[in-house]
Order: structure tokens, then C-alpha cells, then sequence
């Protein structure tokens, strides 16, 4: 029962995109923000939901790292959430603290495991491709290794990793069942020591504002699943146009409220 589990935290790390970083989003948010105006005005928004749903996925990409989205030149090497994701597994991990690091992007933790390669950090890795899953498993929870990268594919349900104290949802997910089901996997019967969820969000970017729109309107977590385009037919869509403005509105400059678009 919840009431047995010890105490949860959940704390948003806000990330500060770096100007080039910013100079890529918002040239991306132009392009998809005249395609789904496009595709509003000749379909409406019952028709364009795929139109809307990709549009909010290259935008969370490039949230993630750059590296992520198509067609980008000259993309950061180092993206600014990775950089936040390294300065907080540091001293997370050399206090002893043993750490779930998630993502939906399975590239996006391979540029993980790539910086911790560098660092000689030891992980474990878990994603859709992993074949036998229960001996990354069985080497976490008998605390091997004190960090462990999961894809949502992977790690959403059928796990118990109760050896870690600490999760990091590196892009989040608009369906907060989904985001639970991830947590739960710490969070759990066995669990004996306060559990800590760190959210790693762009500031002022799509992932942002969504979380912001969760807030008062939580049927918007249907509309928007980490595999929008192949469940965008199961799903009720219940982002209005306003939202979708709202969405794909430029980012504020630093210290100003989000702007309307013009």
C-alpha cells in the first residue's frame, strides 16, 4: 500500500538552452509551426493530429539534444541537458546515492553512455534491443553498478529496481500514467529508502509549457504519447488550437514571460 512506501520527491531541474541551441529550436519551430498552421486551415485540427504530433516531437527532440532531430546543421556537441545530467549524476553518485536514468529516445542514451564512457563511469543499459533483461536486472538490485539508462520501451512496466533511490526522467512524458509506471519501478514494495524524481525540462521550451498545460488540463497527456505517430489513431486528441499555439509559441527571452506568437 502507498501508505508503507517511504517518502517521494519530485523536483523539476530547469535547463537553459545555449544560444545556438535556441537558434536551432526556433528556426524548427518556424518551419513546423507554418506546417501545422498549414495543415489546420486545409484539414482542421481533427485531421492534423499526426501534422501537430510530429511538430511537438522535433521540438522535443532538439530539447533533448540536437543531435536527436533530422536535418540539422552543425548541431552542439555537448547539448545543454546532457551537460545538467552530467553535473547532477556526479555527485549523486559519489555520495552513493544509485540512480534510474530515463529517456524515450534509445539514441539519446547512447550520447549517455557515450559521456560516461569518457568518464569511465560504470552503467547498465536497458532498451527494447536488450534480450535478456533479468541479468541487468539481478546486477542492479545486488547494487554492481549504482547506475543503470532505460528506455520507456523498456523500462515501463514488469521491473522491479528497488535498489535505486533516485530517478532521472530525462525528457518528460506527457502521459502522466506512463511517467508513474517508470517511477513505480523504484518507487515499490522493497523499497526502503525516500525516493527522489528529478524531471530535467527546458526552460521555456514545448516541454515546458506542456507540463504547464498538465497543470489545468490533464486529458492533454492522451494526446501527446511517446509513440504519438503509431497510437495517434487509439487515442482521444484533445489539444485545441489554442493549445497547439501555445505549444509552438518562440521561446521567451530569458527572464520574460512566454510571448504570443505574432
Amino acid at each position: 500500500m502507498l501508505e508503507e512506501l517511504p517518502p517521494k520527491t519530485e523536483v523539476v531541474r530547469s535547463v537553459i538552452l545555449s544560444p545556438r541551441e535556441r537558434e536551432i529550436y526556433e528556426s524548427v519551430r518556424r518551419v513546423v509551426s507554418d506546417e501545422v498552421r498549414q495543415a489546420l486551415r486545409a484539414k482542421g485540427l481533427g485531421l492534423s493530429r499526426i501534422v501537430v504530433l510530429e511538430a511537438l516531437l522535433r521540438l522535443r527532440q532538439i530539447c533533448c539534444d540536437a543531435r536527436l532531430a533530422p536535418r540539422i546543421d552543425d548541431p552542439p556537441e555537448q547539448g545543454s541537458k546532457i551537460e545538467e545530467l552530467m553535473s547532477l549524476l556526479e555527485p549523486l553518485l559519489a555520495s552513493g546515492h544509485r540512480v534510474l536514468v530515463f529517456s524515450q529516445f534509445t539514441k539519446m542514451l547512447d550520447l549517455i553512455a557515450a559521456r560516461l564512457d569518457a568518464k569511465s563511469q560504470p552503467y547498465l543499459m536497458l532498451t527494447g534491443r536488450t534480450r535478456k533483461r533479468q541479468p541487468l536486472v539481478d546486477r542492479f538490485q545486488a547494487k554492481e553498478v549504482p547506475l543503470m539508462l532505460v528506455s520507456l520501451k523498456a523500462g515501463g512496466t514488469g521491473l522491479n529496481l528497488t535498489a535505486a533511490d533516485t530517478v532521472i526522467l530525462y525528457d518528460p512524458w506527457w502521459n502522466p500514467a506512463v511517467e508513474q509506471q517508470a517511477i513505480d519501478r523504484t518507487h515499490r514494495i522493497g523499497q526502503e529508502r525516500p525516493v527522489t524524481v528529478y524531471r530535467l525540462v527546458c526552460e521555456g521550451s514545448v516541454e515546458e509549457r506542456i507540463l504547464s498545460l498538465q497543470e489545468h488540463k490533464r486529458a492533454l497527456a492522451q494526446a501527446v504519447q511517446a509513440d504519438a505517430g503509431r497510437t495517434a489513431g487509439r487515442t482521444g486528441f484533445s489539444l485545441s488550437e489554442e493549445d497547439v499555439e501555445t505549444l509552438l509559441a518562440p521561446l521567451p527571452r530569458r527572464g520574460e514571460e512566454p510571448d504570443d506568437e505574432e
